[in-house]
């Protein structure tokens, strides 16, 4: 190959690796974006719970994070009780109903979002406890 030649393929083996690598940084960019978005993203759930004998619900009421969320507890709700909260990117909606009766109680608990039940738990005993918590709908 001539001196020409070779300094013609090197621009353009140079020309195409740096589009290459830009393209990449684009990629990259763009992965960062959309891993900002859900985290900062902000979405609603629902949470209900129902049943006999219920002392106090326990939930994630938004305002924390994914690793320290704001939990805020209800003392002898009326029943059934609904809340509708705001949650931020990959942070959990959990509720935890409990309830201690000597002559049985019962619990149930629901978690939806946009329609769509993220996870539904029951329990029943003297002593019953009914944790519905769910991934982040943002998290996939």
């Amino acid at each position: 190959m001539n001196r020409i030649s070779r300094s013609v393929v090197s621009t353009v083996i140079a020309g195409g690796l740096a589009l290459a690598l830009g393209a990449c940084s684009g990629v990259a960019d763009e992965a960062t974006k959309q891993v900002d978005k859900a985290v900062n993203e902000e979405y609603e759930v629902t949470y209900e719970v129902d049943g006999k004998g219920i002392d106090s619900i326990e939930y994630n009421a938004g305002g924390g994070d994914a690793t320290n969320p704001k939990l805020e507890s209800v003392q002898k709700p009326a029943l059934p009780w609904k809340k509708t909260v705001k949650l931020r990117g990959i942070e959990a909606p959990l509720v935890m109903p409990v309830a201690v009766d000597v002559n049985g109680s019962e619990v149930s608990c629901k978690i939806t979002h946009k329609g769509k039940v993220l996870d539904e738990k029951s329990g029943k005993g003297v002593a019953a406890a009914a944790g519905c918590n769910a991934l982040s709908p943002m998290a996939g």
